[in-house]
């Protein structure tokens, strides 16, 4: 992918997502979160109250970023990145990450891209926003 390549509007190619109850426990213990919410639906549920094991936010983050990774290939580099999580998800649920190209600056080779995780209902849960500088 070079900087030449790229127009706004661009749409970056979706990734589909399904975490389980075992990605999740892997996950967490990776990152040494212990919230019993993310693996221990009984805790969960009758607990804590949510309908089911929930989905991390921080997950979500690392969707997005492997969306752009994957798109901007060796010839970019990621210099900003970020993303907020508004609504929570849980295990059952169909998540997409997509991308679109919002900015391109043809001197720098940078490219803004607008993020969002969506759910089934079509909802941005978690937006956010990456720049990448591509070699031009």
């Amino acid at each position: 992918m070079k900087a030449d390549d790229v127009r706004v509007g661009d749409v970056l190619p979706e990734r589909v997502h399904r975490p389980n109850e075992v990605q999740l426990f892997m996950y967490n213990a990776a990152i040494w979160n212990p919230h019993r919410i993310h693996y221990d639906h009984p805790y969960t549920t009758q607990t804590e109250g949510h309908p089911g094991i929930v989905i991390d936010g921080p997950l979500q983050g690392d969707f997005l970023t492997q969306l752009v990774l994957e798109w901007m290939g060796e010839n970019g580099r990621l210099t900003e990145f970020h993303y907020s999580n508004r609504k929570a998800s849980h295990v059952g649920d169909t998540l997409w990450a997509r991308a679109s190209v919002v900015q391109v600056d043809a001197s720098t080779g940078d490219v803004v891209l607008e993020l969002g995780i969506f759910n089934d209902a079509g909802e941005a849960i978690t937006p956010g926003k990456a720049v990448v500088t591509l070699n031009r």
